[in-house]
């Protein structure tokens, strides 16, 4: 089929279906749908609004069309839409703690937590899916069933997952209110001034690339994100912090950070995978490349987790060590800087 021929209205299956908030801005429908649909590039979006694959109100209209209150908006593709049901698969889990409720994991570096485009199979969700029947489902949320919230891919660490609709709507109503502590270590380029500090800066899907999250400091963009962190540990070039998430944005402390001029170390997507700090020296080159051989993701880990339970109204509190990599990356950096004293 040619790019630029029309479908038929009849032979579109519909992918996604939104209504505008009453009190929606007037913004550009390219930009309105890049916050909201998955792996898809603005190029690819404003093509699909030309050919017809967007409509609002059941119009064709064009990409720079200003999304307005009550606005109904439809995305119909000629293919029909992936199906939602999880393959069970026999994946380990590393359970934290269970109960009849809920369960806390300690998701291993490398894993996905859900499927999607390009990770269809090996994800947490489909561990899940093996182990537990009946997982409840967060509304518009289809096939995800027990999450709660995630993580990222290459960050390791604490995730709770909901057994119960007790504990699915208990734990939805705590993250949503931001009452969930949770806390971070990760290792960052540079020595951050002050040693602990509050970055209160909008975090939201970058024009330039909608896989990368961006800072709008002037708040006209991205929504409210609030990361507080302390340093616990310097170590010349680099230091280690706890950061903990008073919101929950995607990739919020990777690209807070990345704000701050002190990217995650080895985090490609927010440049900390390149030599930032330290000297020119051929030898302090090789030991970096080594730290990066060691820790081959961006070295963040969900370390703790904290919340009143759904069901028994007491507080409980999670914690977990460090993966095997990112300890070895603190033990190499810490004999480095001894040594060269």
């Amino acid at each position: 089929m040619e790019d630029d021929q029309q479908l038929s209205d009849d032979s579109w299956f519909v992918h996604h279906q939104m209504v505008a908030d009453p009190k929606q801005t007037p913004i550009r429908l390219d930009r309105y749908l890049m916050d909201r649909l998955p792996n898809v590039t603005r190029n690819k979006l404003q093509e699909g609004i030309r050919q017809g694959f967007v409509k609002v109100n059941n119009q064709q209209v064009k990409p720079n069309y200003k999304v307005r209150p009550a606005d109904q908006i439809v995305v119909a593709l000629p293919e029909p839409p992936r199906d939602t049901d999880v393959v069970p698969e026999n994946i380990a889990l590393d359970i934290t703690y269970e109960d009849e409720h809920l369960m806390v994991v300690n998701k291993p570096p490398g894993m996905v937590v859900h499927p999607a485009y390009n990770n269809w199979t090996g994800t947490l969700v489909n561990a899940l899916a093996f182990h537990f029947q009946n997982l409840p489902t967060m509304p518009d949320n289809q096939g995800r069933p027990g999450l709660v919230h995630r993580i990222d891919k290459d960050t390791s660490g604490l995730l709770v997952i909901a057994k119960t609709e007790l504990a699915m709507a208990g734990l939805a109503r705590q993250f949503y209110d931001h009452s969930i502590e949770r806390s971070y270590t990760a290792l960052v380029w540079g020595e951050p001034e002050p040693e602990a500090g509050t970055v209160k800066v909008n975090l939201g899907r970058s024009f330039k690339d909608r896989r990368v999250t961006a800072a709008f400091p002037d708040g006209e963009h991205g929504r409210n994100a609030i990361t507080h962190y302390q340093v616990v540990q310097r170590m010349r070039y680099v230091s280690l912090l706890t950061c903990r998430l008073e919101t929950g944005r995607t990739h919020q402390i990777r690209a807070h950070m990345k704000y701050l001029g002190h990217p995650l170390f080895n985090d490609s997507t927010y440049g900390g995978d390149r030599i930032l700090k330290g000297t020119v020296f051929s030898k302090y080159k090789a030991f970096v490349e080594n730290c990066f051989k060691i820790l081959p993701r961006q070295a963040l880990h969900a370390k703790s987790l904290g919340f009143i339970h759904p069901a028994t109204g007491k507080s409980v509190q999670f914690d977990s060590e460090l993966p095997e990599d990112f300890q070895q990356l603190i033990t190499k950096w810490s004999n480095y800087i001894d040594n060269s004293k």
